[in-house]
């Protein structure tokens, strides 16, 4: 079994910063994460509103940037995905594929999982071509994209994909829910098309040429054929990781210093980059302090 002091579940901004806060401090630390580092930064077209960067960078290269700092500072990284976790009154237990790793302090930076299409409107030979962030499409070009939603996530999507594809985005409703600057942006590049009342009713493969979606667009049965289905309909916290048990115990180790939730796994609306990196370095501030206490 693996001990540590600190262990941080997932490696995007808030985990990262968390991470090099605490290694910083020389506390023993080790962050667990499945996927690829940086999260869901990964997928932002432009990030303007992070500071040090006065003409905005690329989600991808600031994911990359934090990246290296992790690994410049000398943070433990652990590329698993954590199964089940569990807390005895002294030590939390986090189970992953390989191993169970002990620690006094737990850290849950697991970011948010994508609402999924309900799986009585897609076709099962379909679901290989719909995907839940952009970076997973691995940069089509010149293909023919929908994009349903109509947040900013949507839009940032359709943004990012529209200098070499045709993007479609479909918004079941007449309300755009995404930032004025973003629509402006999409309105203005001729291979971004949006629709309103425009509300998915079937999904089905058409082999190699892709998928055949059935709307209906203001009452009216439409059909689109289309390279890829990209779904931006919300997203959730991610903690299908956590048993009814400890669920109920979080506000309780929360509240004894044990455990935080740290960036957009508790921020609902407010899913911003600078948000979830100052969450990072205040629960590493604060359990630097509490073994300071310990230790006197």
């Amino acid at each position: 079994m693996m001990h540590c002091t600190v262990a941080i579940i997932g490696a995007g901004p808030s985990g990262i910063a968390a991470g090099v806060q605490l290694t910083r401090c020389g506390i023993p630390t080790v962050v667990l994460e499945g996927g690829a580092v940086g999260g869901l930064l990964r997928n932002a077209h432009w990030v303007e509103n992070y500071p040090a960067f006065p003409n905005g960078i690329k989600g991808i290269d600031l994911a990359r940037r934090m990246e290296e700092q992790l690994y410049a500072i000398g943070v433990e990284l652990l590329p698993q995905s954590v199964q089940a976790v569990d807390w005895d009154g002294k030590q939390f237990y986090l189970v992953t594929s390989t191993q169970t790793i002990a620690c006094e302090f737990l850290v849950i930076a697991s970011g948010t999982r994508p609402r999924l299409l309900p799986d009585q409107i897609v076709e099962k030979a379909a679901q290989i071509r719909i995907f839940y962030q952009v970076v997973d499409l691995n940069q089509p070009h010149q293909a023919k994209i929908a994009i349903l939603g109509a947040g900013d996530a949507a839009f940032d999507y359709a943004l990012n994909l529209a200098a070499d594809n045709a993007v479609e985005i479909l918004n079941r409703t007449e309300r755009k829910r995404c930032l004025a600057l973003l629509w402006e942006r999409a309105k203005c590049l001729p291979t971004i098309r949006y629709t309103p009342n425009a509300e998915l009713l079937w999904v089905e493969s058409e082999g190699a040429t892709g998928l055949r979606l059935t709307l209906s667009c203001a009452g009216k049965t439409e059909t689109r054929h289309v390279d890829y289905l990209l779904v931006a309909i919300g997203r959730e916290p991610n903690l299908g990781f956590l048993n009814p048990v400890f669920a109920q115990q979080l506000v309780m180790l929360e509240t004894a210093g044990q455990l935080y939730r740290i960036g957009d796994v508790q921020n609902g609306i407010y899913r911003q980059t600078a948000i979830a990196v100052g969450d990072g370095l205040k629960a590493a501030m604060q359990i630097y302090h509490q073994i300071l206490e310990v230790s006197k």
